[in-house]
């Protein structure tokens, strides 16, 4: 049986901007040796499907430095420590797209990577969507805003073409509450 590790220490190491390094001491239940683990911390994160009244997803290409493309995504961003995740959302939203939703519907949680993130990451489902601004972008951002047809995201993941894997989290969230949506025209 699996057990939890004991917890014997931990230290701090680097802190950057959306993240800081951790290294915790843990011994195994099963040989009893103590072995050090490297813990990526950052506060949680939110992904948002903005979705139209005409079945349109608002997404945003990226430039991403580590993968070194651009990259076809849902808007999303990091919660800062004041905001909730609806909140985050919400300014997420209109920061990466210029877009404000009346309707939020929370559709799943997921952690990023339990073997090294100490974070969650929230979904919503964003709805009776208005244009209100150009995007504004923070300065470390290029986006482009793009409209593609609901119907299109399956194929667009099976392609490659959307291969961020917490994206494609999202749309799992979503296909699942709404299958539905997976139809074709």
């Amino acid at each position: 049986m699996v057990k939890p590790w004991p917890f014997i220490k931990s230290r701090s190491r680097e802190s950057y901007r959306v993240f800081s390094i951790r290294t915790d001491i843990a011994r195994s239940p099963r040989t009893g040796k103590q072995h050090d683990f490297f813990i990526i911390e950052s506060n949680d994160w939110v992904n948002i499907i903005p979705l139209t009244d005409e079945d349109q997803v608002v997404m945003v290409k990226q430039y991403r430095h580590g993968s070194k493309r651009v990259t076809l995504e849902i808007p999303g961003g990091l919660v800062d420590s004041q905001d909730d995740p609806k909140k985050a959302a919400a300014r997420e939203l209109l920061e990466e797209t210029g877009y404000l939703a009346r309707k939020w519907s929370k559709i799943g949680v997921v952690n990023p990577n339990p073997a090294l993130f100490n974070n969650r990451c929230h979904t919503f489902l964003a709805r009776q969507l208005e244009k209100v601004s150009d995007p504004s972008p923070d300065q470390t951002e290029d986006i482009e805003v793009i409209l593609i047809p609901l119907s299109k995201i399956p194929g667009f993941i099976r392609k490659g073409k959307i291969d961020h894997a917490i994206v494609i989290a999202a749309f799992t969230h979503y296909f699942l509450r709404y299958p539905e949506g997976l139809k074709t025209p």
